[in-house]
């Protein structure tokens, strides 16, 4: 067999568990319309919990409908976009499927992003209607960007009492600085109150025709790792696709049923499609947070008996030594999931020894509607992030042409599927570079440095901008990075290729150690501990101590931002 005939093979089919389908069939329906029929079937069960307060399907419904209408009138009509510039709130919810409901497309704009960064993605995605968190208006006022509608709300309109004035000094603690703008400027300005919106407008949302294969329903922005970020277009037919491959992978989730913890920021694609979306079209009730308060989160688990918990590496490295962990019985949730960075092997053997449990990793990027890989729940496998999910191809390429990689080999991951995005918004190279015909498929490069065992199941090397050539030798960061986690005494690290003319690339690691090792360890002994668990090319030439490494929106270390100081220096 053929390396071709290898990943056309699906070896990882052996390993879907019971009742898993090698294929799905994907209903010819919108964003919208899911949510809908979810809400019609379980109109008096909580869709949501805000801190306390309680919101039913059939009412979320409605307020979905009252805000479609009120954006109509204001003259949003199908094919526009509406950007969204908010906290994990109930709004966000009301506004992405009532802003769906007009034929509009959405496009979510991290919070902590400058007035630079929004002033980006307002003109690149070509929005002119903003709904956005009072105390960020700030920076859309010094974006300086022309907007036809203004809608601002505040945190507090759906908190209960009792939380409406924590809620609102918290934020004014974490945005310092910022001001709301007062109720004379909001009416001089022509900008529109949430609130007053919702009331005005009855449940009568315009009635537009949507083709779910061609209409777009999402533009989520890439961290924009290389130049300035750029969105990917997903279709309704993209997001209902990612929903029906994850929900048949998962038989143990029972529809109606299930209760998810949602602290992830549903401006980014791992919360906005895993744990929002595809909770409410499963009618699931999903617990929110606007920030991610541990002992809030922890507290909730037990209260509310969550089924599913979605976090990323950082959080899992935090609670594997926190001190009330122990107050959940993780046993009890049916999943804890992993995504959007690999959890290093230490992390993974603490949590088991501390909780009993597995954590089953995934992966997905914005380009695949969040996810195309999740393990096995009855068959995770370490150091994997699992199989492609039913309806997904997968192979493995040369990094620099299309020639199939052997079993076995590393090169890069590209892969095929009906949640694949269409394309780069308004960015045609981009998306060439990205979208390939292979054998008759369209296929997307992801990027990423992947290798596929014998059993089908995928790992995770680097992504290829990482990759750091060092007198002709391949040095993926990642591998580097994982030997630095096992030093006891290292808390945090980050690795990258500075370029030397000599070399290629000299190995340069950052590195924050615990805070009671501090001044005590030299770099020539981190060296030294690498010289004992790395073939000599790999060890590191240069070590530098921080305070800490710069994250990324969802708190894995930003690789670019240390290549790029590395680089100026």
């Amino acid at each position: 067999m053929n390396a071709k005939e290898a990943y056309a093979a699906k070896p990882w089919l052996k390993y879907y568990p019971e009742g898993v389908p090698e294929e799905v069939e994907i209903p010819d329906m919108s964003v919208p319309e899911a949510f809908d029929r979810m809400a019609d079937k379980y109109g008096s069960k909580t869709a949501l919990i805000f801190y306390g307060k309680k919101i039913r399907y059939q009412e979320l419904k409605e307020l979905t409908n009252r805000f479609a209408a009120a954006l109509a009138a204001l003259g949003v009509t199908k094919g526009d976009t509406v950007a969204m510039y908010l906290l994990n709130c109930p709004q966000y919810v009301i506004a992405y499927f009532g802003a769906l409901k007009t034929g509009a497309k959405v496009t979510p704009i991290s919070p902590v992003y400058t007035s630079k960064e929004v002033k980006h993605q307002i003109e690149d995605s070509q929005a002119k209607t903003i709904i956005c968190e009072d105390i960020l208006y700030d920076n859309v006022e010094k974006a300086g960007v022309e907007l036809k509608n203004v809608i601002l709300t505040n945190i507090g309109d759906y908190l209960p009492p009792l939380k409406k004035l924590f809620g609102k000094s918290a934020l004014a603690k974490a945005y310092s600085g910022m001001q709301v703008p007062s109720p004379q400027y909001v009416k001089q300005a022509g900008l529109h109150q949430f609130q007053d919106l919702i009331k005005k407008y009855p449940p009568q949302p315009p009635q537009i025709k949507i083709n779910p294969k061609e209409d777009i329903a999402v533009l989520p922005y890439t961290g924009g790792t290389t130049g300035l970020p750029k969105a990917a277009i997903l279709t309704h037919h993209n997001m209902i696709a990612l929903q029906k491959q994850t929900v048949s992978f998962w038989p143990i989730f029972e529809e109606g049923k299930e209760v998810v913890i949602a602290f992830l920021p549903f401006f980014h694609i791992y919360g906005q499609v895993v744990v929002m979306f595809n909770g409410l079209v499963q009618g699931s009730t999903i617990v929110l947070f606007t920030t991610p308060d541990i002992d809030e989160i922890l507290s909730a688990m037990e209260r509310y008996k969550a089924s599913g918990f979605y976090g990323v590496p950082t959080l899992f490295e935090y609670l594997k030594e926190y001190e009330k962990t122990d107050r959940v019985n993780w046993k009890r949730l049916k999943l804890i999931a992993c995504g959007a960075d690999t959890l290093h092997e230490s992390t993974i053997q603490e949590w088991e020894r501390r909780t009993g449990t597995k954590i089953m990793e995934g992966y997905g990027m914005t380009e695949t509607t969040a996810v195309s890989h999740s393990t096995p729940y009855d068959r995770p496998k370490s150091g994997s992030f699992g199989v492609p999910l039913p309806s997904m191809d997968a192979a493995i390429v040369d990094v620099e042409g299309t020639d199939y990689m052997p079993v076995g080999e590393v090169g890069e991951l590209i892969l095929s599927g009906p949640n694949i995005m269409q394309g780069y918004w308004r960015r045609p190279e981009g998306t060439k570079e990205a979208i390939i015909e292979l054998d008759g498929k369209k296929w997307l490069r992801t990027g990423d440095l992947v290798r596929m065992d014998e059993e089908g199941y995928f790992h995770f090397f680097d992504r290829k901008r990482d990759l750091i050539k060092y007198k002709g030798y391949s040095v993926f960061a990642r591998h580097v990075e994982g030997v630095l986690y096992n030093h006891p005494q290292i808390k945090a690290a980050g690795v990258v290729g500075v370029p030397d003319p000599k070399v290629g690339h000299l190995i340069k690691a950052y590195v924050v150690l615990q805070s009671d090792a501090r001044g005590k360890i030299s770099e020539e002994e981190i060296m030294e501990f690498c010289r004992q668990n790395l073939a000599h090319y790999k060890v590191p030439k240069i070590i530098e101590f921080r305070g800490e490494l710069p994250k990324t929106d969802v708190g894995k270390v930003s690789r670019r931002e240390l290549r790029e100081e590395a680089e100026e220096m």
